[in-house]
């Protein structure tokens, strides 16, 4: 793993002045992501926001990341997962499986839209699924032949979304 999919994850995460912060639902990506950043060398806080909520938190400076930038195929590789574990999904129940990104972010999904390509997974256009509920939320969904590429070439390291990824391969 790299800094490229933390630099990915970070788009579900929040900057503070001195630290990167990523909360999620399931303790285990975060204690994933927890290790991750301390084999970089550095230290990450877990912890649990709120005695009755299920959100968990890692929290870690932001010289994890300093100076770091995407060049290579494989900080591409890693990037494109670190973005889909954070912001990417697949159905979790039995329904017609499908692979798809969203974000307000338009200019972030065009990057990893072209990432994707470059890595020959095929994917449909960028598009607003309702303007009128949300005018600046903005998804494309991985094209049904480009599926076990995806599973294969981008995976997961999510525990659910790794799961579902292994069944279309």
């Amino acid at each position: 793993m790299s800094k490229a999919y933390i630099l990915g994850a970070l788009h579900d995460g929040c900057v503070r002045k001195y630290t990167y912060r990523i909360a999620q639902k399931y303790p285990e990506y975060v204690n994933y992501l927890a290790c991750l950043i301390r084999s970089f060398g550095y230290r990450a806080w877990v912890y649990k926001e709120g005695a009755k909520r299920s959100v968990y938190v890692v929290e870690f400076s932001r010289k994890v990341l300093s100076g770091f930038e995407v060049s290579s195929i494989s900080d591409k590789t890693e990037y494109v997962r670190g973005y889909f574990d954070a912001e990417g999904s697949v159905p979790l129940n039995g329904s017609r499986p499908y692979i798809y990104f969203c974000q307000k972010d338009k200019k972030s999904l065009e990057e990893i839209k072209c990432f994707l390509a470059e890595l020959g997974i095929a994917c449909g256009e960028i598009h607003n699924p309702s303007t009128r509920e949300d005018p600046n939320y903005w998804r494309f969904f991985v094209g049904a032949k480009s599926y076990s590429d995806f599973a294969r070439v981008i995976g997961s390291r999510h525990p659910v979304k790794q799961r579902i990824l292994e069944k279309m391969i």
